[in-house]
C-alpha cells in the first residue's frame, strides 16, 4: 500500500512540475540542448511512473496483500449479481482478478486522458496567456477608465 500511494504521489508531484514550469517558460524561446535532455529524461521517467510502475503497484497490492486472485468469485449485493455457479441468475463469473484489472485498465485510460491534456496544455499557453492580458486590459473603474496604462 505504501509502495502505489509514494508512487501515485511522485507522479502527481512530477505532474504538478510540468504544469509549474509551462506558466513560467516564454512562449517561443529556443530550446537548448541541455534543457531537451532534462526535458526528455524528466518526460519519460514520468511516463515509466505512470505507466509501468503505478499499474504494477496496483496489481501487486491487489493479488498479494489483498488475495485478489482468479480463484476467488465475485458475490454481488444480495443476489443482484451472483452467478449462475454460486446458485445465482448472472451467466458470468467475475473473478477478483477481473475487477483488480479493470481498475488498472482504468488507470490507463485516466493517465491517457491526462497526458493528452496536458499535452493541449502546453500546446495552448500562448493563448492562456493571451487571454490573462486581455482580461486585465479590459478592466475598467467605476467610472469607465482603465485601471492599467494601454499601449
Amino acid at each position: 500500500m505504501v509502495a502505489l500511494v509514494t508512487s501515485i504521489v511522485a507522479s502527481l508531484v512530477m505532474t504538478y512540475g510540468i504544469l509549474w514550469y509551462a506558466k513560467r517558460r516564454p512562449v517561443g524561446t529556443p530550446v537548448t540542448w541541455g534543457e531537451a535532455m532534462v526535458g526528455a529524461v524528466y518526460v519519460f521517467f514520468l511516463s515509466f511512473l505512470v505507466y509501468g510502475v503505478v499499474p504494477h503497484q496496483w496489481l501487486t497490492l491487489a493479488e498479494n496483500e489483498w488475495s485478489w486472485r482468479a480463484d476467488r468469485i465475485m458475490f454481488g449485493v444480495g443476489d443482484i449479481v451472483r452467478p449462475q455457479s454460486q446458485g445465482g441468475w448472472f451467466p458470468v463469473d467475475i473473478t477478483y482478478r477481473t475487477i483488480s484489472d479493470s481498475i488498472a485498465v482504468l488507470f490507463y485510460v485516466v493517465f491517457v486522458g491526462g497526458q493528452i491534456w496536458m499535452w493541449a496544455k502546453w500546446q495552448n499557453r500562448d493563448k492562456d496567456a493571451e487571454a490573462k492580458a486581455q482580461a486585465a486590459l479590459s478592466r475598467t473603474s467605476s467610472f469607465g477608465r482603465p485601471l492599467i496604462k494601454q499601449g
